[in-house]
């Protein structure tokens, strides 16, 4: 039995006297002292920038993949934040009406400008499906967000939400100039679901595992590590949360 699936078979108190014999006679695994860092002991990551300038960020694989397996969702009148490029890329001929939502004047692919915690002028029940990226820890007053993207979908549309886990900081990359406030759990995302979301049915998964993580705040690129070590999930080790939720009512 694997030493993560036996210590649930000990009490407390005999976990911490075995650690405590660990630390006293230096017998942890690999020894303490000898684990090599390599290109990694440093304080500075690799790149400040996700990793772009060396290719894909490791959280759009994440976020892809998501979006890929509940393509079947994005259809009808779809919103997307910023620019259309999830509906083009995963919307393939059902989406009959899309629309794109800035927070700000100026965007020219924009059809709708609004803030999300305040827009009485977008009309309830008018969406199919949401498609929510990236967004939600950039926003102080996430519950608002939420409510109103819950009054703005159809009874049966589908928000399509991911947001950050373990991550550096978005800012100062000319995009960004609001900010990020917020790191969520997937149990958090749950609860949240819950509570805004009455009725609904609601999925919501984590991606990652430590050394995605690890690579993902040095800056690493996708490229740079193995699909088998991208796709292993280890939920204590979240880099990207994502949610499927479909709102009640037919």
């Amino acid at each position: 039995m694997a030493e993560s699936g036996l210590r649930y078979l000990l009490s407390p108190r005999v976990r911490a006297w075995i650690g405590s014999m660990r630390r006293k006679y230096r017998l942890q695994w690999p020894p303490r002292g000898s684990v090599s860092f390599g290109d990694l002991r440093r304080v500075t990551p690799v790149s400040a920038s996700f990793g772009m300038e060396r290719g894909r960020p490791i959280d759009r694989y994440y976020i892809e993949a998501f979006l890929e397996a509940n393509a079947a969702d994005i259809k009808g009148r779809t919103l997307e934040l910023g620019d259309p490029f999830y509906i083009e890329k995963y919307g393939q001929g059902r989406v009959t009406q899309p629309e794109i939502l800035h927070y700000v004047e100026g965007n020219p692919l924009a059809t709708i400008v609004a803030d999300l915690t305040d827009a009485p002028r977008i009309e309830s029940d008018s969406f199919d499906c949401i498609i929510f990226t990236q967004t939600l820890q950039m926003i102080w007053d996430m519950k608002a967000a939420l409510a109103t993207l819950h009054r703005i979908l159809k009874p049966g549309g589908v928000l399509l939400l991911t947001t950050s886990g373990i991550s550096k900081i978005g800012r100062r990359l000319g995009r960004d100039d609001w900010g990020e406030y917020w790191r969520l759990t997937a149990p958090a995302v749950e609860r949240l679901a819950e509570e805004l979301f009455p009725g609904s049915d609601a999925k919501v998964m984590s991606y990652g595992n430590v050394l995605s993580a690890n690579a993902y705040l040095q800056g690493l690129a996708l490229e740079e590590l193995e699909p088998a070590e991208l796709d292993y999930v280890d939920p204590d080790f979240e880099v990207i949360v994502a949610a499927r939720i479909r709102k009640a009512g037919a």
